[in-house]
């Protein structure tokens, strides 16, 4: 809150310079909620002393009126006034049809882009020019950027003069492509995507070229333009100028996940507002809100506009995923598998309403490209339930003062050497490194599901000198478990019988509880599916593996190494009885002499993974917490009985999907199932279907 005169002079000063950062560089030194946040401390202090507003508030102005353009605009681009709250768009809808006389008939609802608005106009159907938004009358040319911008042709599919306004963004790979590019020529890295998108869309006679992406939102005429034609675009709805845009060849998000809709009513808006909201951290762009427009022009004309955003639409701004804060330390954590992950340790941060303090640097190779440095500040992102990461440091906020991070030489837990030879590194001593959470992990409930073996007894185990692997515990005798303490007769007694059990797990659980880097659980079973036997699966070659769906290029030669290293220690488990076979499973067909590379690769599906039951075909995914009789079952287990009945589990929804079993508190998959019209089932009637394949 503002306090007095002195601090409204010294608030108005900071938004305007970062305003001014941003729209001329792509820079600033307040993130996006930051600047959001200044600026309406701004306009409730104004409010309250109308009498004392400075000339240069960036109040009541487009870009803050901190830039100015050279190129006029023939109709104003305005900026949109916000909302946060579904209470807030309320009111805003009812001041709406105040100021029109009726109720809004139709609203149009689509994804806020967070990236740079521009103006693209083309003269017969062929691009001419591209301005910025400027302050709003007038834009910056920044014609010598078309070529570069994906979605906005050069020519359109009809010959017409016309302009086609919308927003310039990079998705998270042209962002990722962008800062490997600029750190290759020496620059620093961006940011993050809304910046790095406005300094490349200015940036002129660069040595490089890097690409972005074009979302249209609106269609306009031009002086010049057909005068029939500028009729028509005078009278169409919103929805229907967006459907005229995408026919000219313009991309617009129709062809996303979150597709600009109508809807009729506020809380059909409310509605399609949660469901954006809830797909928001799976899109390959970002997006810092949801924009609502009256549909119709008739109702667009009666509303009008002030002389920053028209009355006729609103922004309603979602919490903020990204924020500028410091990194104070790096730690290097070594895993079960004795991959050595470093961890930014931050100065708090409050992101989407958690308060973070650790974010992901992926691995030295990523710390080394986005050039970071302890003391950096940096933009942090998190959105949903994705483990935050620091995209880069915010360099233009460098002091001098910060010093670089340190690799460590050694490994940080045992002392040992460290194999750079990849991305991630990995202690020499592999598992044995981490062989306690190795350990504890192949015996978790989702793997060989060993009763009564917890962290402590491992440990305890670890400690004696009565296990160096995996193998080790299906040797334990009574008389050693005896020789512990803590452990009598009948605990013994039930953890050999655990033991025991564990034995017999199919080949999936078993490949699980080996811990191969680039799989999980859902990968084991589909390898193990696939080849039936652990025998198939270690004779397989790299393109033999590849036939797995899900295994690429680049991970089946890791899969086959890691496999290969393994070897000792798969022996040691068939010699104890451990069992190396998939129930059910049918091995693929050997390859014959006029089988092409792959090309056998959807039979060989169909042979190792059952062709009946009730999901058979379907690819199904499950979200929320399950009631009734699948309350028990854990996500894995729920996925080894999905595929029991013939179908494939997945964690992730799309158009590929059939079925999305939805529990208690689903959140995003279910509303992406919706978006995308993709049957739902709850967990009884799930139950119900599977009936006869649950254990």
């Amino acid at each position: 809150m503002i306090a007095d005169a002195a601090a409204y002079a010294q608030a108005v000063e900071d938004a305007v310079k970062a305003s001014a950062a941003y729209y001329t560089g792509g820079t600033s030194v307040l993130d996006d909620d930051a600047y959001d946040r200044l600026v309406r401390g701004i306009a409730e202090w104004e409010a309250a002393h109308p009498d004392q507003i400075l000339p240069g508030s960036p109040t009541g102005k487009v870009a803050g009126g901190a830039v100015e353009g050279d190129v006029p605009h023939t109709v104003a681009m305005l900026s949109l006034d916000n909302v946060f709250s579904a209470e807030e768009f309320t009111a805003w809808t009812a001041s709406l049809a105040r100021r029109i006389g009726h109720d809004v008939e139709r609203f149009g609802v689509e994804p806020k882009l967070d990236g740079l608005a521009v103006a693209a106009r083309y003269t017969h159907g062929r691009l001419t020019r591209l301005i910025t938004r400027g302050d709003g009358t007038a834009g910056e040319d920044v014609s010598h950027a078309i070529g570069t911008i994906e979605g906005l042709p050069g020519e359109l599919a009809e010959p017409v003069t016309v302009e086609v306004r919308g927003e310039v963004l990079m998705t998270t790979a042209q962002f990722e492509y962008a800062n490997e590019v600029r750190t290759a020529h020496g620059g620093q890295p961006f940011a993050n995507p809304r910046n790095a998108a406005a300094g490349t869309l200015r940036a002129r006679e660069r040595a490089y070229t890097v690409p972005m992406t074009f979302f249209g939102y609106g269609l306009l005429a031009l002086p010049g333009t057909e005068e029939e034609f500028a009729g028509q675009l005078g009278e169409l709805a919103h929805s229907d100028l967006m459907a005229r845009a995408a026919e000219l060849g313009v991309n617009t998000t129709a062809s996303t996940a979150v597709p600009g809709v109508t809807a009729d009513s506020v809380e059909q808006v409310l509605a399609r507002v949660k469901e954006i909201a809830a797909l928001r951290a799976e899109l390959p762009f970002g997006i810092d809100g949801i924009v609502i427009k009256a549909d119709l022009a008739a109702d667009q004309r009666a509303a009008g506009s002030g002389s920053r955003a028209p009355r006729w639409a609103i922004a309603y701004k979602l919490p903020a995923v990204e924020k500028i804060t410091r990194l104070l330390e790096v730690q290097w954590n070594v895993g079960r598998t004795g991959i050595i992950a470093p961890r930014g340790v931050l100065e708090p941060v409050e992101i989407d309403g958690s308060t973070i303090t650790y974010a992901t640097l992926h691995n030295p190779a990523d710390i080394t490209r986005r050039d970071l440095r302890l003391g950096d500040h940096v933009m942090v992102h998190r959105a949903g339930d994705v483990i935050p990461r620091v995209e880069a440091p915010v360099a233009h906020l460098r002091t001098g003062e910060e010093q670089p991070i340190v690799f460590p030489e050694v490994c940080p837990r045992c002392g040992s050497g460290i194999d750079t030879g990849e991305q991630r590194w990995r202690c020499e001593n592999g598992r044995n490194c981490h062989l306690v959470a190795s350990l504890s992990y192949a015996v978790g409930r989702d793997q060989l599901d060993v009763e009564g073996l917890g962290h402590t007894r491992i440990v305890q185990l670890v400690e004696a000198g009565l296990v160096a692997d995996l193998a080790d515990l299906f040797a334990l005798t009574r008389e050693q478990l005896l020789g512990l303490e803590r452990m009598g007769e009948t605990s013994t007694d039930n953890l050999l019988a655990a033991l025991d059990t564990a034995r017999g797990r199919p080949l999936s659980r078993v490949l699980c509880a080996l811990g191969v880097r680039g799989t999980g659980r859902s990968m084991s079973r589909r390898i193990a599916r696939y080849f039936a036997t652990m025998d198939n699966i270690r004779a397989a070659d790299t393109a033999a593996i590849q036939q797995v769906e899900g295994i690429g290029t680049e991970k089946a030669p890791s899969i086959v190494a890691e496999l290969a290293e393994l070897a000792p220690l798969i022996d040691k488990l068939a010699a104890a009885g451990v069992n190396m076979t998939e129930p059910g499973a049918t091995p693929p067909a050997p390859a014959t002499a006029d089988s092409g590379s792959g090309s056998d690769s959807d039979s060989d599906a169909e042979n190792a993974a059952p062709v009946g039951g009730p999901l058979a075909g379907m690819a199904v995914v499950v979200t929320g917490a399950m009631t009734g009789v699948l309350e028990k079952l854990s996500r894995n287990q729920m996925n080894e009985l999905i595929e029991r009945a013939g179908g494939r589990a997945s964690s992730s929804v799309s158009k590929k999907t059939s079925l999305v079993v939805a529990g208690d508190n689903a959140g995003s998959k279910r509303a992406k199932a919706e978006s995308l019209g993709i049957r739902l089932a709850a967990p009884d009637e799930f139950a119900t279907l599977v009936a006869d394949f649950l254990e």
